[in-house]
């Protein structure tokens, strides 16, 4: 973000005299290589209300690159004390990250390494209308029109940061005319309700929104004070509201300075004690880092490679995450503030990654230990081909490599006993069968002791023991997938990421059924967590960080 001028803001109420209101008019309209913009001349149009309205106007159309900076520095110097600035800038915008630029009626085909030759940086405007915080508008109109650009340039107006204290307005060009023309010539409007017009008429609005105090402030007839003249408390509530925008030690001391028995004064000197304390520093120092969501969850998937869990991977920092930030800074000897600075970042996406590689080399060498285990033990039991070898294997290995070649094999068996049981005998075990539990096989048992599936019956029984704790062991692990929260887009990147593995979860569609999770319950074994076939927050993290 652009620095803002602490010199500036003292500078804006510093003595009673008339503040001078000034405003810079853009209007390129006719370009020599581009479609025209068609009402980037009512720009200019725009500009004789601005006058009228007792504004000191710099203005130009058809502006070449070198006549863009020209006007700029003429605006520049009309800015030199209180007052309010308009800047309206209308023609042909490109953008590339998070630089926009105005161009000049002579660009040919602008690429991004040369487009600061061929344009006005949109950044420089910013700056400019930052020197008077709390009382800078910023205009930028443009129309879907062609224009051929070289690499690594997008047509339009892009994102930017807009600097503490300042309101942009962008949208269609004539639109954002009229606005000036209509709307900021007013006096008595603050600048939330000038927000609130320029909204209705579908452009977009951002930075310093100031509810509690005119943009223009009313003239007042009855006082000999000069036009544009402002009380001192008026005064003093226009350089808190801008103090308070910016925010910094710097700035409240600069308004204790001004206004050392101000309305505000007891207030800024607590923000200022506020700055020496540590919690606060640490808290300040988090936020000028400007964190996205995604470099947050990147922060929690490392916290959770570590083993330290910051209760979610949102992209929120609560209270887990702040505790899990304050464990690790602990463990590395910082102080535990919970807050994170650049440097501890890196270390800590360092640990994670090296962890993540440890990891993965663990859990490859367990994989290929369990592998041959498990082909050993198929050689032994289910590789013959019979019933009991084929049950044997399965009871160790219900996930193992040779799983579903063995269910498919007793298939057959099944099959036999089927065509030999008489149709009751066969109904009673389907019933079985379909609760798949062992108050269902028993009861087949009591109705059929001696029935065709008698035996198997017994061995699902001793396969499932009591199933009463398994089935709450199940139900918590499905609970515990589920307050994770996951949408279908993260469900089938699961999937995806199994599927790289090569465990054969079956088809990306963000749907778990058996075959996901048969592989999920071999990535756990093959890992050393949890294998019960279901998502917790520390598969997730794996699953994510896991090379491809």
């Amino acid at each position: 973000m652009l620095r803002m001028s602490i010199a500036g803001i003292a500078a804006l109420l510093a003595c009673p005299a008339a503040a001078q209101d000034a405003a810079l008019i853009i209007g390129n309209e006719n370009y020599r290589n581009a479609a025209d913009i068609s009402a980037a001349d009512d720009a200019l149009d725009a500009a004789g209300a601005l006058e009228k309205a007792g504004f000191a106007v710099a203005k130009g159309g058809d502006l070449t690159t070198e006549a863009l900076r020209k006007l700029v520095g003429e605006h520049f110097d009309m800015i030199d004390g209180p007052g309010t600035s308009v800047i309206l800038a209308a023609g042909h915008f490109v953008h590339a990250g998070a630089e926009s630029w105005l161009l000049g009626t002579e660009a040919d085909r602008p690429a991004l390494g040369g487009v600061d030759a061929a344009g006005l940086p949109v950044a420089t405007l910013l700056a400019i209308a930052a020197e008077r915080p709390g009382g800078a508008v910023v205009l930028l109109g443009t129309e879907g029109r062609r224009i051929a650009l070289g690499r690594g340039l997008s047509a339009g107006i892009g994102d930017f940061a807009v600097p503490q204290g300042v309101t942009v307005i962008r949208g269609d060009a004539e639109t954002v005319a009229e606005l000036a023309a209509d709307v900021l010539t007013l006096r008595g409007l603050s600048l939330a309700e000038i927000a609130e017009r320029a909204r209705d008429e579908d452009l977009t609005v951002d930075g310093y929104l100031g509810a509690t105090t005119p943009f223009r402030p009313e003239a007042d007839s009855t006082a000999a004070a000069p036009t544009g003249a402002i009380s001192a408390d008026a005064a003093d509530r226009t350089l808190w509201e801008a103090t308070e925008a910016i925010g910094t030690k710097a700035a409240y001391e600069a308004y204790l300075r001004r206004y050392p028995d101000g309305i505000f004064a007891g207030t800024a000197e607590r923000r200022i004690a506020e700055f020496s304390d540590p919690a606060t520093q640490a808290r300040l120092g988090e936020e000028a880092l400007g964190l996205s969501r995604d470099q947050r969850r990147q922060i929690q998937r490392d916290l959770s490679i570590l083993d330290i869990d910051p209760r979610g991977i949102d992209g929120l920092f609560g209270p887990g995450s702040r505790n899990a930030i304050a464990t690790w800074q602990r463990r590395n000897g910082h102080e535990a503030t919970g807050f994170v600075t650049a440097p501890q970042m890196a270390a800590l996406g360092a640990q994670a990654e090296r962890r993540a590689a440890e990891l993965e080399a663990e859990a490859a060498a367990r994989q290929v230990e369990q592998e041959r285990l498990d082909r050993l033990y198929w050689d032994q039991t289910g590789a013959a081909g019979d019933e009991a070898g084929l049950r044997a294997y399965l009871k160790r290995y219900p996930d193992g490599l040779f799983a579903e070649l063995a269910q498919e094999r007793l298939k057959v068996f099944d099959e036999q006993r089927r065509q030999q049981a008489a149709a009751a005998d066969r109904a009673a075990w389907d019933a079985a069968l379909k609760t798949n539990t062992v108050a269902g096989f028993r009861k087949y048992l009591s109705d059929y002791p001696q029935g065709a599936f008698a035996d198997e019956a017994r061995l699902m029984i001793a396969d499932q023991g009591d199933d009463a704790a398994a089935e709450a062991a199940r139900l918590q692990a499905e609970r515990t997938e589920q307050a994770l929260g996951l949408n279908p887009v993260m469900r089938s990147l699961i999937e995806q990421r199994l599927t790289a593995l090569g465990l054969k979860p079956g088809r990306a569609d963000g749907v778990f059924d058996d075959n996901t999770r048969r592989a999920l319950r071999r990535y756990q074994q093959a890992r050393g967590l949890p294998a019960t076939g279901y998502l917790t927050q520390q598969t997730v993290a794996r699953l994510l960080v896991d090379s491809l």
